[in-house]
């Protein structure tokens, strides 16, 4: 039997009967775990919104804590230029926001009346099969009760907005512990941890940080360049509602690979709306902005930290989404990338460990 063991082929089968006996035993209680992950969402969806915004603060704290500032002044300070950075963009930006929905409302009317136009013009040409003409319109009716489910649901939905106001009032205060704190935190959660295993926690947490530090920090800094990009280029071809349809594209670029096709697609949509030439100019310009992005923003700002190859990323991207939605696409690849430091560790510890 021995002789078998040793054999890496019958260990890996081994190893994958197991793990397919596990996502059997988890299919079977789905239920259970849905009602569980709905409860500890609710409850703990503060703690981790604080937990990111610490976990990207903070060294900004230990910083200052380095140059004699305490703690607690550190974070005051941060807090401090955080809001006036806000105050001050929300009452430059707000203005032109508004202004732009505003215009958006008074020419949906003539927007419709175009795209009713471009799918008549697309149901009478004759040089297209029948089956093609059935399938797009059947496509967009899909496409219009989605829609419309999708807002009557958000309207249903809206006494959870207390919530989510109530939400938005504590994180800052578990943030400000959390960053004050840090060190107590960290210390009283390696008091935990057992002598023997204790300078194995600490490299963990080391490659957990180096993992994932760089590129949640920097992530949000290429979402703010790639939406000044994408606004400067609509702002250059003259695309209406240019603001908008950018802080569209900085959003979904926290989403690899997929994130800008979903950030495309709103001023594609709307520049179909005006003729062709702008269309193609808008896939011109997101096209550019996410050839600067991948070839030069993305490798100078984050550089490759997560080592994941690109199909490990959409199959994160996949599970995630499916999970959570948006939320889960974004949290999908620092999720799994943490998941990928912690079994090393294990296999480490479990299968190289020398033999007594």
């Amino acid at each position: 039997m021995e002789r078998f063991w040793r054999n890496r082929w019958f260990v890996g089968l081994v190893y994958l009967l197991l793990a397919l006996a596990c996502v059997y035993m988890l299919l079977l209680i789905k239920p259970i775990l849905l009602s569980l992950f709905s409860f500890l969402k609710a409850i703990l969806a503060p703690f981790f919104i604080a937990v990111i915004i610490s976990y990207i603060l903070n060294p900004v704290v230990n910083m200052l804590n380095q140059r004699k500032v305490p703690r607690t002044i550190a974070v005051l300070l941060i807090y401090c230029v955080f809001i006036s950075s806000l105050t001050v963009i929300i009452m430059n930006m707000t203005p032109v926001f508004m202004t732009q929905v505003a215009e958006l409302n008074e020419h949906m009317p003539q927007m419709e009346i175009r795209a009713q136009s471009i799918v008549d013009g697309f149901n009478q040409n004759r040089l297209l099969p029948d089956s093609v003409r059935t399938g797009f319109n059947h496509s967009l009716t899909k496409l219009e009760n989605s829609i419309s489910m999708a807002i009557s649901n958000y309207m249903n939905q809206i006494g959870s907005t207390i919530s989510m106001l109530f939400i938005a009032f504590i994180v800052p205060f578990v943030a400000f512990y959390m960053m004050k704190d840090f060190q107590i935190i960290e210390k009283t959660a390696l008091a935990i941890v057992p002598k023997d295993h204790r300078k194995k926690t600490v490299k963990l947490l080391i490659d957990i940080d180096t993992a994932l530090g760089n590129y949640i920090r920097g992530q949000l800094l290429v979402c703010v360049i790639i939406g000044g990009l994408a606004y400067l280029g609509y702002w250059l071809i003259d695309m209406p509602y240019a603001l908008l349809l950018a802080s569209v594209v900085a959003v979904f670029n926290i989403i690899p690979y997929l994130g800008p096709f979903f950030g495309a697609a709103p001023a594609i949509i709307m520049a179909s709306t005006i003729s062709l030439k702008m269309v193609l100019f808008v896939a011109l310009v997101n096209l550019t902005v996410q050839i600067l992005e991948g070839n030069v923003i993305s490798p100078q700002v984050v550089g490759k930290k997560l080592h994941m190859h690109p199909l490990m990323i959409i199959f994160a991207l996949l599970v995630g989404g499916e999970v959570a939605g948006i939320v889960g696409l974004i949290l999908a690849v620092p999720f799994f990338a943490v998941m990928k430091v912690i079994i090393q560790h294990v296999f480490m510890h479990y299968v190289h460990r020398p033999t007594t």
